[in-house]
């Protein structure tokens, strides 16, 4: 089995890839617009796979994990243009969830008393 790779050595392979081109990085503005663009492919595959909206015949057919890794690759780019660590921008995001929303909902430890 293949070890996971850490958000910060995906970071680092990614940039290593970009920095392969002479243009490097696309300006912050480009990578927001390329996030939107692949969002909103992703959203198009989810409505395909659970929504009213099906494919067209001609259509072709693009899983849902590939618009996920599209639109992560995306993101790491834009982390890494605005030098944001992905594993300690979450690790904050995760925290602020705890403490925030701890009562928000009900725990399954809850429901099984």
């Amino acid at each position: 089995m293949e070890k996971e790779e850490a958000l910060s050595e995906l970071q680092k392979e990614v940039d290593k890839y970009i920095n392969s081109f002479k243009e490097g990085y696309f300006p912050p503005m480009e990578l927001l617009a390329r996030l939107t663009e692949e969002l909103g492919e992703l959203s198009r595959e989810v409505q395909h796979v659970y929504g009213m909206k099906k494919k067209k015949s001609d259509e072709a057919v693009r899983s849902l994990e590939e618009e996920v890794g599209d639109l992560f690759f995306v993101l790491i780019c834009f982390a890494n243009q605005e030098e944001i660590e992905l594993d300690e921008a979450l690790k904050k995001v995760l925290n602020k969830f705890k403490v925030r929303d701890k009562d928000r909902w009900t725990k399954k430890e809850e429901l099984e008393k």
